[in-house]
């Protein structure tokens, strides 16, 4: 009988069906009470229509509360079928269980999900250490409550690289429509090609720019003399270097503000500055300094140097004594006499 009964087992656990719990236990109700009504002397309370399904799903269930059971021993041979029946269909209920979880982990390790959220972040390419990197500085510029995170790497990439994170793996051809729409790319809110070369960029740009055009696209490029060729397919992508991971990160979360930084940088355009404020002004505050440049020069206190302290944004109330030093924005460099001209007003 054990035997047998490891060997049943064994076969119902291959069948994985829904529906398979369902038969095990009708075919044992129906066949179980027939029995029982013979094996039980006339009148047993237990054969009752109202009482045996009780019986039933009891017993089948393993609990067994005791209220009704079988009096003949015939009857205790069909209340062990019943209990067997309860056994097989519960084995089939959890195989199909952990069959599905299985499925969906495997999924998920192998990245061939379904993304069907909105509004998230796309990152499309992986290199090791450096995605992770801008995954972390995702996660906590965002208080670990970001957008959902979603990766797409290709082929190469078997398994999802980061599985401890709270990021959904896609995998495929980056360039390929489908799979960024697999990705949830037509319905995300920023995008970031972050590939293996500038050539491999622009054609997932390309890619990208057809299955969106709500999405803000970040590229990012070796060479940025080639972000011209990307006007070429759109707008409303923004190159940033390869090389400046954080700037990447600032430009997912405020788009354009690579834009900025890059006008800073460059020659012709607002520029940053210092400036030593001179002796004969004496103790000033921040709030005038910030006042009086603006007032003066529409130029932009940044921060300030008060001896070892650095204060970026600083607040308007504090005081910074004569040879601190100011941080600025402003289109030309400022002389020590401009600025003391600017305080004293």
């Amino acid at each position: 009988m054990p035997f047998f009964l490891s060997r049943l087992l064994v076969r119902l656990a291959r069948l994985t069906s829904w529906a398979t719990p369902v038969v095990v236990i009708a075919f044992v109700f129906c066949t179980s009470w027939p029995l029982m009504t013979l094996a039980e002397p006339d009148g047993s309370e237990l054969t009752d229509p109202a009482n045996y399904w009780w019986y039933f799903v009891v017993t089948a269930a393993t609990v067994g509360y005791g209220d009704f059971y079988p009096e003949t021993a015939a009857g205790h041979v069909v209340g062990a079928y019943v209990i067997v029946g309860g056994i097989v269909a519960l084995t089939t209920v959890f195989t199909k269980l952990a069959s599905v979880l299985e499925k969906a982990r495997g999924q998920r390790m192998q990245g061939s999900v379904t993304v069907d959220a909105s509004d998230h972040t796309v990152l499309l390419g992986y290199t090791p250490g450096r995605t992770e990197r801008i995954v972390a500085e995702l996660l906590a510029d965002s208080g670990g409550r970001p957008s959902e995170l979603v990766l797409c790497a290709w082929d190469d990439v078997g398994t999802h690289p980061m599985p401890g994170e709270a990021v959904t793996f896609v995998r495929g051809d980056l360039s390929d429509s489908a799979l960024l729409r697999r990705a949830g790319v037509h319905r995300a809110r920023t995008v970031l090609v972050d590939v293996r070369d500038d050539n491999e960029s622009l054609a997932v740009a390309l890619a990208v720019d057809h299955v969106t055009t709500r999405a803000h696209i970040v590229v990012t490029l070796r060479d940025l003399e080639r972000s011209s060729l990307l006007g070429y397919v759109s707008g409303n992508i923004q190159p940033v270097q390869w090389h400046t991971p954080r700037m990447i990160t600032e430009e997912l979360q405020s788009p354009g503000i690579s834009e900025v930084y890059t006008n800073l940088m460059t020659h012709g355009g607002a520029n940053t500055y210092s400036i030593t404020l001179p002796a004969s002004v004496g103790q000033v505050s921040v709030e005038q300094c910030r006042t009086a440049l603006d007032r003066q020069y529409d130029a932009t206190l940044l921060a300030a140097r008060a001896g070892e302290a650095l204060h970026v944004n600083p607040d308007r109330n504090t005081t910074l004594p004569p040879g601190s030093v100011l941080y600025y924005i402003s289109a030309e460099p400022l002389s020590g006499r401009q600025v003391e001209r600017a305080l004293r007003g």
